[in-house]
């Protein structure tokens, strides 16, 4: 019989995740696991099934999920009191570090960083980018295992694009251009919107963000203590924002909403996550011709992107279930797991191996809409939180980004209001 040693040694050299069944009538260890956004049961639920495939002393039993990262995060944040945590949970990476330092206080979480050393150096060297690791980081200690990551990327409707005159092989690569065209778009048809960019609706800050940051920005000042959206770059932004409703007629409306209409081919650009690129595809069919590009970026030396997604945590308390969590961690940042979330959503693999030949690589070619995220990998930079509340700070936000976006305030006031109330929040 083979030695433990030598499965580790066969599995690295294959690129594989080494489980190991110390005991083939072990008891078998549920965990209870919990993960934001219903729609993503759809890979979830299949990753889960493989892998208790190959652990069948392992059982993953899911919680409802919660509506977003936010809710999650307030899910938790309120379970941690009366100690009804899951054992296993998907952080939004802007939400980590806050989970983290309230559930460390607790002793409510493991720390995951101890138990990847353990494994085998060769194998952690061929599965993960030092960088993907560093997205499961607080405060240089490694608490979850990255499970989906994302940057924003524009779908936008190929027909739609030629009739305004647009070129749809070499799209805008910045915002005023970019928003030039949308206004075009607009000008070909009264039932037909420009842009749609759904900030005024979305249930985090990961689109403001996008665009404090490809401008070169930062949410926080050097203090990191305050808001660092003041100025001129926050009063741009706030305008370009206020110019997709009155150049372009973008709707505001529910984002899925919004979405859906640019699947009957009623919006030209659509600005949203990869994460939703399969079912956008699947839903668009034949109707036109579904394309993809990267954000546009103002800030060609500067700007960055937000990694949107989240990393599994492990915030069971049992022993046996901590290992065994660990394992499910292990699998589901594996290749064979992130090839189905691929293929599935749209985002990124946070696994190397995943993009091989024999996994991905064919996959991307037949489907280049799908490679586009891939192609802003050099603009990534964290997402990050706020100090206090991170939910409470973004939910004013953009109550205030919604009132200027239907010309209820102007861009200055509102983002004199912006800077005044995150910072009145940060504090409190």
């Amino acid at each position: 019989m083979a030695s433990r040693r030598d499965v580790l040694k066969w599995s690295a050299a294959a690129g594989l995740t080494p489980f190991i069944h110390s005991n083939a009538h072990a008891e078998t260890v549920t965990l209870d696991v919990l993960y934001a956004f219903p729609a993503f049961a759809k890979f979830h639920e299949p990753i889960a099934a493989e892998f208790m495939k190959k652990q069948s002393d392992i059982k993953i039993q899911f919680r409802a999920p919660a509506q977003s990262y936010d809710e999650g995060h307030q899910t938790m944040l309120r379970q941690a009191m009366t100690n009804q945590l899951p054992d296993v949970y998907y952080s939004g990476y802007h939400l980590l570090a806050e989970l983290v330092r309230t559930l460390e206080k607790r002793k409510q979480i493991t720390e995951v960083g101890p138990m990847l050393d353990k494994e085998d150096a060769a194998w952690r060297k061929a599965n993960y980018a030092d960088s993907v690791l560093a997205l499961g980081k607080v405060d240089g200690r490694m608490y979850g295992l990255a499970f989906n990551a994302s940057l924003p990327i524009i779908y936008y409707n190929e027909q739609l694009v030629k009739a305004a005159g647009g070129d749809p092989n070499k799209m805008p690569d910045t915002w005023d251009a970019m928003l030039a065209l949308a206004a075009k778009i607009k000008a070909t048809g009264s039932d037909v919107a420009g842009i749609a960019y759904n900030i005024h609706d979305w249930p985090d800050d990961w689109l403001f963000r996008s665009m404090i940051l490809q401008g070169g920005g930062s949410m926080l000042d050097a203090s990191e203590q305050a808001s660092g959206v003041g100025g001129p770059l926050g009063i741009k932004v706030l305008r370009y924002l206020r110019r997709m409703v009155t150049e372009s007629n973008m709707p505001l409306i529910d984002w899925d909403q919004s979405r859906q209409q640019f699947i009957a081919g009623k919006i030209g650009i659509f600005a949203d996550t990869p994460a939703r690129l399969r079912q956008v595809t699947d839903l668009i069919g034949d109707k036109f011709t579904l394309r993809t590009c990267i954000f546009p970026i103002d800030d060609k030396v500067n700007g960055g992107l937000p990694t949107g997604g989240n990393a599994a945590v492990i915030t069971a308390k049992d022993a046996a279930k901590q290992k065994a969590a660990w394992e499910f961690l292990k699998f589901v940042s594996g290749p064979e797991a992130q090839k189905i979330v691929v293929e599935g959503t749209g985002y990124m693999p946070t696994n190397i191996l995943a993009s091989r030949p024999d996994l991905l690589g064919k996959f991307y070619d037949a489907n280049p809409n799908f490679r586009t995220v891939s192609l802003e990998a050099n603009r990534a930079k964290p997402w990050q939180g706020y100090p206090g509340n991170s939910v409470r700070v973004w939910r004013a936000q953009r109550d205030i980004i919604n009132s200027v976006m239907r010309g209820m305030e102007t861009p200055e006031a509102g983002l004199d209001r912006i800077v005044k109330e995150s910072n009145a929040l940060m504090k409190a």
